[in-house]
């Protein structure tokens, strides 16, 4: 089938009286692919691809039927046929910018050809890459994951815009310095000459150039916001609609939270899995989660995007371990940062192929940006806002116009311009041809970093719903936006992992951990003193008698609940209050109580144990002020003293058994969440806080009978060995319901991912004036308006370099923010020398008082680190 659409498309060429250049100019298709089409050797071409060739060649209606029909033909996928190898001409070596390894230089594009001539020898390697049989306990998994990896990353580019109006030519071409031999990239056996690769190529023919690949190891390098992540969405897409990676569903990982030194690659893939698609979490054949065995399966290929935002020193270690793996795998990275872990690790990524990809040039610009101005015009030919600019561009006669194309040579920097200049009515893009202003290429790219949200944050008109009324729409002062938007950049700057992810479960981290237990510590003690005082009003107590014990009891069990929170904070940095996974299904359910490991249930249990028995220790304390104030009969000292002692070890014992059991056992009552609730960070809260609510209907009953009959117990034990004791049937279900409902509320509010946000992020930082009131819809309203992308069930920033500038400007204007001041190098080694000898410096030194001495490079007296803002 293949031939017979060459054919047909090399008559329909004639006809129109096109050559391949022509055609190729005309439907924006590229050249390589067209000559692929007519000679037959695409076997995966995309439907668009041929509307584009067919609107090109103004086909009939007749020849686009049988176009249809050839495209859904049963088709074979044969193995790719790599051309020979040609013999490079003779010449003098590597030129100038090559290294003396042969690899090219730092920076260096040039690439450097095989010395040796290479016979043409017809490869016999498989197709690429190897197929892989999908279990059928793990089909309905796998289908699952594609689509809903398809419909995520599908939403993403869409409001990126990257089909609007057409994508930005993204091209790349091999970087022979930082790739494999071809024999080993091939999979070649011994004695086997490798045939030549074509990897050139672009945004369309990505998944085409993976094909050639047969171990499917591909490295894309690039500089900042080249559009490799770009690159990695498209590849992902065009994979998921095609069999070029046999069974494996691509995932697009970010690479900068992996430590290669703590966490093995196989459990971070899982973990991630885990992490952006939640319901993998069910538990798979063979006893483990579906992550697991989908990773274990082989039927994930991970597609690292962000080698270079690995720890500096990590980096030789990742490539270490991705090259002791045979996984394919796909990693995008800057360039010089992949180089230098080649050289620590003095190997590159093994049988993985490498391109680098290419700048825009100043016709792309042309063809691209006068499109983007949505202006209502006259016509077809009428002229842009965009003209005068990109004539001079294109003409590069002055200085400040290739300093402007050197700027818009990358397409972040385009989509910048995009928003600040086409998308801004009284913007004026010819203010970029200043010389005085924009006297540097860096001047340029901080001037549209910091107009970008300005010019995206400008106010909206509210749109109409179905009915015909009007929607209010959230708007936000620019200022205040960027404020705030800076705060984040700042908190994520501040991190050693996960420095991206912006995660709605993890914004109470703005504050220090003292500020978060003291928060925790009032909101949980008006968790437990509001039941108290409704409840003794119930039971007929005098108001000045249960306005005491009420603040008694909440003060209590505000510092047992601060004390756990604070020692959870210490020993687990936060980690413990991610959302929960799962969700609470009553036994009897089709898939009936879920198993726990052995070690959650006694983590859980000791942590309740400590904290229910401070409660108990506290709550006979108070008991006895109380019995003192309020009591008929005053009671002697030594009375008091014992009865205190008792009621200490007793109280303590049944609020320290029940709570750990009950919070040890709600682990038994977990069954995963539905696949819906990973989509977006707003689906995941709802998710979770519809956790929260059923995980309270269970836990509040259960508390409440675990005090008021695990205390008769209790008293009914210690009977003989305390002597008297009184648990009464009324007193323990006052008791256990004050305890069910308080410590239910408490818990939740300090031990779970919703109550975290709600006290934090909801209620204290907006008070504060740290966020918005609405921070979730704050942040939804950011991803729609281009700041901030998502991926999963957390935010990031459209580009690093962008969350990087954001947090730079907040430090800048915050006043509370002061710079970390070192002492100057002179200064430093005068004191020293003062120290050993306070009589003068010593012979041949040189004295601090003629004038600024040299220190040791690197070291400024302004320092070049800041601390971190008080939050």
């Amino acid at each position: 089938m293949a031939d017979q659409l060459g054919t047909l498309l090399r008559r329909l060429r004639g006809q129109a009286g096109l050559t391949q250049e022509q055609a190729a100019e005309r439907s924006g298709v590229s050249i390589r692919t067209i000559r692929r089409l007519e000679r037959g050797g695409s076997t995966d071409h995309r439907l668009g691809t041929v509307h584009l060739l067919a609107d090109a060649l103004d086909i009939d209606e007749e020849d686009r039927r049988l176009l249809a029909r050839l495209l859904s033909a049963p088709r074979t996928i044969p193995a790719p046929a790599l051309e020979p190898e040609p013999a490079p001409e003779a010449g003098p070596g590597p030129g100038p910018e090559a290294g003396s390894d042969g690899m090219p230089a730092e920076g260096s594009s040039v690439p450097v050809p095989d010395p040796v001539p290479v016979p043409a020898l017809a490869p016999v390697s498989p197709p690429v890459p190897a197929p892989v049989l999908v279990p059928d306990n793990l089909a309905g998994v796998v289908r699952e994951l594609a689509t809903e990896v398809r419909r995520r990353w599908q939403r993403e580019e869409a409001q990126r815009q990257v089909h609007d109006p057409f994508p930005l030519p993204v091209r790349w071409r091999s970087a022979p310095g930082l790739m494999d031999r071809s024999e080993n990239i091939q999979r070649l056996g011994p004695g086997e000459v490798p045939g030549r690769m074509d990897l050139d190529g672009d945004l369309r023919s990505v998944v085409e150039v993976y094909r050639r690949i047969p171990s499917g190891r591909l490295v894309v390098l690039g500089r900042a916001g080249s559009g490799k992540t770009v690159l990695a969405v498209r590849f992902l897409l065009d994979c998921l609609g095609s069999s070029a990676v046999a069974g494996r569903v691509p995932v697009v990982l970010g690479a900068g939270s992996w430590d290669p030194t703590r966490t093995a690659l196989r459990d971070w893939l899982v973990d991630r899995l885990l992490r952006e698609h939640p319901y993998l979490a069910r538990r798979g054949p063979s006893g483990s989660t579906l992550a697991a065995a989908l990773v274990d399966a082989d039927l994930v290929l991970p597609v690292l995007d962000g080698f270079d935002e690995i720890a500096e020193g990590l980096r030789c270690e990742a490539l270490r371990v991705l090259n002791a793996t045979s996984l394919p795998l796909v990693v995008t990275s800057r360039r010089a940062e992949f180089a230098e872990a080649v050289r620590e690790a003095r190997a590159p990524l093994l049988w993985a192929a490498a391109v680098e990809l290419a700048d825009l040039v100043p016709d792309d610009l042309v063809h691209y940006l006068p499109r983007t101005v949505r202006a209502v015009t006259g016509g077809a030919g009428e002229g842009s806002r965009w003209d005068a600019v990109l004539a001079e561009v294109r003409a590069g006669r002055t200085p400040v116009a290739g300093r402007l194309a050197a700027v818009l040579a990358t397409p972040l920097m385009v989509g910048l311009a995009r928003a600040v200049y086409s998308e801004s009515p009284d913007r004026d893009p010819d203010e970029l041809l200043d010389a005085e202003r924009f006297p540097t290429e860096r001047a340029v790219e901080e001037h549209l970093l910091a107009d970008f949200v300005p010019a995206v944050y400008r106010r909206r008109v509210p749109e109409r719903d179905a009915a015909g009324g009007r929607l209010r729409s959230l708007e936000w002062e620019a200022g205040r936006a960027g404020h705030w938007l800076g705060r984040l950049a700042h908190y994520l700057d501040g991190l050693d992992h996960e420095r991206q992810d912006l995660a709605w479960w993890r914004l109470g981290d703005l504050l220090p951990r003292s500020t978060r237990a003291a928060v925790v510590m009032a909101s949980t003690a008006l968790c437990v003193a509001v039941p108290d005082w409704l409840v003794g009003l119930c039971t007929g107590m005098g108001a000045a008698e249960v306005l005491l014990q009420g603040a008694l009891m909440g003060s209590i069990a505000g510092l047992a609940f601060g004390v756990v929170y604070a020692l959870l904070l210490a020993l687990g940095g936060g980690a413990v209050f991610e959302p929960i996974r799962v969700r609470v299904r009553l036994p009897g359910g089709r898939e009936g109580l879920g198993r726990r490991p052995v070690r959650t249930f006694a983590a859980r249990f000791l942590y309740g144990l400590f904290g229910g028995f401070l409660m108990g220790v506290g709550c006979a304390c108070a008991t006895a002020l109380e019995r003192a104030l309020y009591a008929d009969a005053e009671p002697t000292r030594h009375q008091l003293v014992v009865g205190t002692l008792i009621d200490m070890l007793c109280l303590g014992l049944i609020f320290g058994t029940a709570a750990g059991l009950v919070f040890g056992l709600a682990a038994a009552l977990e069954a995963p969440v539905n696949i819906a609730s990973a989509a977006t960070p707003a689906d995941l809260l709802a998710s979770n806080r519809a956790t929260v609510a059923r995980l309270s209907l269970v836990l509040a009953p259960a508390l409440t009978l675990a005090i008021a009959f695990g205390g008769r117990l209790v008293a009914g034990s210690l009977q003989g060995l305390l002597g008297p004791l009184s648990w009464g049937l009324r007193d323990g279900l006052v008791i256990g319901t004050v305890g069910g409902i308080g410590g239910t509320a408490a818990y939740v509010l300090a031990f779970t991912a919703w109550g975290q946000w709600l006290v934090l992020s909801r209620i204290w930082l907006p008070l504060t004036g740290r966020l918005p009131w609405q921070p979730a819809a704050f942040l939804d309203d950011a991803y729609r308006r281009g700041v901030l992308r998502r991926t999963g069930a957390v935010y990031r920033f459209r580009h690093v370099r962008l969350q990087r500038h954001l947090g730079r400007a907040f430090r800048r204007t915050d006043a509370r923010y002061t710079p970390a001041v070192f002492p100057s190098a002179a200064a430093t080694w005068a004191s020293s020398v003062r120290r050993a000898d306070p009589q003068g410096p010593p012979a041949g030194g040189r004295p601090d008082s003629h004038g600024p001495a040299a220190g040791p490079p690197g070291v400024r007296s302004d320092g070049g680190t800041g601390s971190h803002l008080p939050m």
